[in-house]
């Protein structure tokens, strides 16, 4: 055994040894969240690994930063094989990979030519964070000089790779091993390095200890770094919750006696898996450049959140871990000192964060949970909430609308509720604003006559459907939120319902995703959904409307990124004729929202500009002379923004059954 190969094994040792301590470390900090199972369906989070991590799907829907990012994790993950050899070699000298055969040539030519674009890529990232300074990475003097070390790390791993190659060739007077292809290395040698009379021995061995150390140097930086993702990004994505359940909130058991903790104040009472999602952030900035809250001038940053829940979590877990004693640092917590309630308030939970984050960071359950410790254990929330939650206790509704009246909307149009007759195939959910907003009430009525132009055999609820509960829960307001969704589902299963049709998107969402957990599995259909069907099976039939139109249609949060319905409306809308479909800048699952989910329709917006006017905005672009929608929440939102800009007389806003009802022919 030579020196070197003594020396290595002792660097070794104390790099991996240092290492897997940090990896310790993290780990203990992480295992002190709550329990949460995330072990399930083993399959399907495999497939989420290989589409999300490896595939990098998210990180592509970025067309500039995408691909850069794309060629620099895999060119690493090639590398792979370098440094797996390299390694083995500081071990045994005259170890090689070139008994592979054909797939020693595929490693040698991929990482000869990925060596180039990580280089160019790496460059690109430079010049995007330091004289573009795109917005979203802007993270501070700590974290640029933070990032600089990393890009400055990966180009040392690739340069001195480049350095061995040529190097080595030069040694073998440029003959290639058998199967290894190395373009790039040989061009290097023969144009830049034609003078052979230095020790090429001497330069190989001070390029590979250059590789090595640069890489047990960034094997250990990356645990006191933001770029820690490199190790726990794929773990998260495995973690992550899978398919429409991404943003189903957890329930909370408030039958449980032993439980004195409702919703998180600190990391103890967040989940593990919250908990990993802070040391996964990169802190690439997708989250808030996508945020409607920080895009319109709110102290919300989806991004700053969980990067705090990273720093409470590195600052409190010691003490908790060692029973060491701070008063300051243990006073403090997370809530309140780290995250303030306005951040906390401004989250209209529209999911776009959690689409867009590349390591499927979970932001709004972390939010919700801050919401649920601050109304269910400080009381504290803004005013506005009393009388919202006042109503929903009293009246099953977020207004003070009498319970009694939810069925007026249907006098004189021979709807039978579940009461009177259980014989039906559907039971129309209505919704608080469908039953009692005069506007929405057109809408609700549009639905019913176009579900009885199709035969279909519906009831209604009447005055024993309560609010979904959905308002509340994303409020924060667990308890209240249980009550309704428990009496809903008692009801439901009384009437022994499968079939669920309804017009708001808030209520699909609860019935389709929520309602499982308190034992209510139906077949949840929203009425764009079930229209569709009816359509192609011409139960519905549409006039030939001479009368032109140009439409856009604004997606709802909830009936998107939630549930991923973006085909079922605008089919409905291109198959009315006259109609021209203009779509907004934003739009499907990069659609903006209008601002009113997540219990913000009863707040008011005192910081920044008004979402729903960027939105209009956006809409009003088009130069169309109806927005088209299919919620009542961003139907009021939008209607608002229109009288805003002062666009009444040109521009509509109807939803999409007003619009097919308008359109078909009835006989």
């Amino acid at each position: 055994m030579e020196l070197k190969n003594l020396i290595f094994i002792l660097v070794f040792l104390f790099a991996f040894g240092f290492f897997f301590f940090n990896i310790r470390r993290i780990f203990k900090y992480i295992l002190l969240g709550e329990k949460e199972n995330r072990f399930d369906k083993p399959l399907s989070r495999i497939v989420n690994v290989l589409k999300i991590a490896f595939g990098q799907s998210k990180i592509l829907r970025d067309p500039i930063a995408g691909p850069v990012h794309f060629l620099i994790f895999w060119g690493f993950v090639l590398f792979l094989f370098a440094v797996l050899e390299s390694i083995i070699q500081g071990f045994y000298s005259a170890f090689s990979l070139e008994f592979l055969g054909i797939i020693f040539s595929l490693i040698t030519i991929t990482q000869d030519f990925f060596g180039l674009l990580v280089i160019i890529a790496v460059v690109a990232a430079f010049l995007r964070r330091f004289i573009f300074k795109v917005d979203r990475l802007k993270v501070g003097l700590k974290g640029s000089m933070d990032a600089s070390f990393i890009l400055a790390m990966i180009l040392g791993v690739v340069f001195s790779m480049y350095g061995q190659n040529v190097a080595s060739l030069l040694q073998r007077n440029l003959i290639l091993h058998e199967g290894e292809l190395r373009p790039v290395s040989i061009f290097l040698a023969t144009n830049f390095f034609i003078d052979t009379s230095f020790n090429t021995q001497i330069w190989y061995e001070i390029f590979w200890w250059i590789h090595i150390l640069l890489i047990f140097t960034f094997l250990n930086f990356l645990p006191y770094s933001k770029h820690f993702h490199v190790f726990s990004s794929i773990p998260n994505v495995y973690f992550a919750k899978i398919g429409f359940k991404k943003f189903t909130l957890k329930k909370i058991n408030l039958e449980d006696e032993n439980v004195s903790q409702y919703g998180a104040a600190d990391i103890e009472h967040l989940s593990w898996k919250q908990l990993l999602d802070g040391f996964s952030c990169t802190e690439c900035g997708r989250c808030s450049d996508v945020c409607p809250a920080a895009n319109s001038g709110k102290k919300l940053s989806p991004r700053k959140v969980i990067v705090d829940i990273r720093k409470r979590t590195e600052e409190k877990a010691p003490l908790l871990l060692s029973n060491k004693q701070n008063e300051e640092l243990i006073s403090n917590s997370l809530v309140h000192n780290y995250v303030t309630d306005d951040e906390l308030w401004a989250c209209t939970t529209c999911g776009a964060c959690v689409y867009e984050c590349p390591v499927t960071i979970e932001h709004i359950d972390s939010i919700v949970d801050m919401r649920r410790n601050l109304v269910l254990m400080e009381s504290s929330f803004p005013n506005e909430l009393n009388a919202v939650f006042k109503n929903l206790e009293t009246n099953f509704t977020p207004w003070s609308f009498n319970p009694q009246d939810r069925a007026n909307w249907a006098e004189g149009m021979n709807i039978k509720t579940l009461a009177e007759d259980q014989n039906c195939e559907y039971l129309f959910w209505v919704g608080c604003a469908g039953s009692f907003d005069a506007r929405y009430q057109k809408v609700t009525k549009a639905i019913a006559k176009l579900m009885q132009i199709a035969n279909i055999e519906f009831r209604i609820l009447g005055v024993e459907e309560k609010c979904n509960g959905d308002t509340a829960r994303r409020l924060g307001n667990e308890y209240l939120a249980q009550m309704m969704m428990q009496e809903n589902v008692e009801i439901l299963n009384k009437y022994q319902v499968k079939k669920i049709v309804t017009g708001c998107p808030h209520c699909y969402n609860s019935l389709k995703n929520e309602y499982p957990q308190f034992g209510g599995n139906f077949e949840v259909f929203h009425h764009t959904e079930l229209f569709e069907k009816l359509k192609k099976e011409k139960r519905i039939l549409l006039s030939n409307n001479e009368k032109n139109s140009k439409m856009t249609f604004h997606d709802s949060c909830y009936l998107g990124r939630y549930n991923e319905i973006y085909d079922s409306p605008r089919n409905l809308l291109k198959s009315v004729n006259g109609i021209e479909l203009v779509e907004m800048d934003r739009n499907k699952d990069k659609g903006f929202c209008c601002g009113a989910g997540g219990g913000r329709m009863f707040l008011e917006e005192i910081e920044g500009r008004r979402i729903n006017e960027i939105r209009t905005e956006e809409a009003l672009k088009t130069n169309s002379n109806i927005i088209a929608s299919a919620c009542p929440f961003c139907m009021t939102m939008l209607s608002d923004g229109v009288k805003t800009f002062e666009k009444t007389e040109d521009v509509e806003v109807k939803d999409i059954a007003e619009i097919l009802l308008e359109n078909t022919i009835i006989n």
